[in-house]
């Protein structure tokens, strides 16, 4: 990490007065409670040590100090949280992670002239209500199917597609971006369709998959009924290819598909990088939830300490904290900037770019489970 942080903390010191100052407030609102907990613990867990190790290269001075709050993934929570961060003068945020308190917080800070970076939340018209002040590290869903439909459109070029949703807005957002890079690619689905959640019998549905003789499904949607269209397959002895997204990340679709499952292919964000030993202790132990965020919640820190740094440089009579829309034009300028996560760039929208999706395989392991683990999916 030494070389993502040298370059922060070299302009950070050249723009910082002699006499010592209260550290620059990063606000953390994250569900560090509720049923998201373990991925709020290891997004906090991150920022906690790139806030740590960001001073401890300052020769250990509080350069910054991270302000942690729970919002347990709810909406009100969120805009309670962003009403204290706004009052207390913190405009600088990492979160809310959940699409639904984005959704909901984010005129607040934009108000108050904050900036704010989420790692996780996915839904796509999120960053096109034109909001200057929201960056999101996650691809969004969006992205998600545009990639897959890429991959289809490859893999499958020339023979019968389907898409199929769960009727619910990311389901259905998640089809009609697979669609539009389908037609895009000449290669239209010959069936797009649905079923609510919670639905058992696909009987009729799956009639009129095999009739019109699809090799390849896609499916917008969570893992339960992943499942159960996937059972449905392969019961009426269709072996169609099934592609979803990381909906369907979830140990209970391995567990409820079995070996059927071997083949199918999910689109989700790349393998996050672990984080580097903290200097001078031993790291948490962390589960897979939140091993799975703490490297984005460590990028967070990283990026908004850049955004200061470039920001400053740009305008040296800012003061210590710039005005919330340069500290907006930083993030979005060029080069991209370097984190844990490698080199992080925005669009204009405040999407990430480049590339923020993989593809992986679910396949058996030799003791017989169902894993998708380092099983990158062979070019078409």
């Amino acid at each position: 990490m030494k070389h993502a942080l040298a370059p922060i903390l070299a302009g950070l010191l050249m723009t910082a007065p002699v006499a010592a100052q209260a550290p620059v407030r990063i606000g953390l609102s994250a569900p560090l409670s509720g049923p998201d907990a373990a991925f709020g613990l290891g997004l906090r867990q991150g920022a906690e040590q790139a806030v740590a190790d960001l001073n401890r290269a300052a020769g250990g001075r509080p350069r910054f100090a991270l302000v942690p709050a729970d919002d347990a993934g709810d909406a009100r929570q969120a805009v309670a949280i962003a009403k204290k961060f706004a009052a207390d003068g913190v405009r600088l945020v990492i979160g809310p992670f959940e699409s639904i308190a984005v959704a909901a917080a984010t005129p607040v800070y934009e108000e108050a002239g904050a900036l704010l970076v989420t790692p996780g939340a996915t839904y796509t018209p999120l960053t096109g209500r034109g909001a200057w002040n929201l960056f999101r590290l996650a691809p969004s869903d969006a992205q998600q199917g545009r990639a897959a439909g890429a991959y289809l459109a490859k893999a499958f070029a020339g023979r019968r597609i389907a898409i199929l949703n769960d009727r619910s807005t990311f389901g259905r957002g998640l089809a009609e971006a697979v669609s539009a890079r389908l037609k895009e690619a000449g290669t239209p689905e010959v069936l797009f369709d649905g079923f609510p959640r919670g639905t058992r019998d696909l009987a009729d549905l799956v009639g009129r998959l095999k009739a019109a003789r699809v090799e390849a499904v896609y499916f917008g949607g969570l893992a339960p009924e992943a499942a159960t269209l996937l059972r449905a397959l392969r019961e009426a002895n269709l072996g169609a290819t099934l592609v979803a997204s990381d909906g369907i990340l979830d140990p209970a679709f391995a567990a409820a598909v079995g070996p059927a499952g071997e083949g199918t292919v999910m689109t989700l964000p790349p393998d996050p990088p672990r984080l580097p030993e903290p200097k001078g202790g031993k790291a948490p132990a962390r589960g897979p939830e939140a091993e799975s965020v703490a490297a984005s919640g460590y990028a967070a820190v990283e990026l908004l300490a850049q955004a200061l740094e470039r920001a400053r440089a740009a305008d040296p009579k800012a003061g210590r904290v710039p005005e919330g829309r340069k500290l907006a034009d930083a993030l979005r300028s060029a080069p991209p900037l370097r984190t844990i996560l490698g080199p992080v760039g925005f669009d204009s929208r405040g999407d990430r770019t480049g590339g923020t999706v993989a593809l992986r395989i679910w396949r058996r392991t030799p003791d017989g489970r169902l894993d998708y683990a380092g099983n990158e999916v062979p070019g078409p």
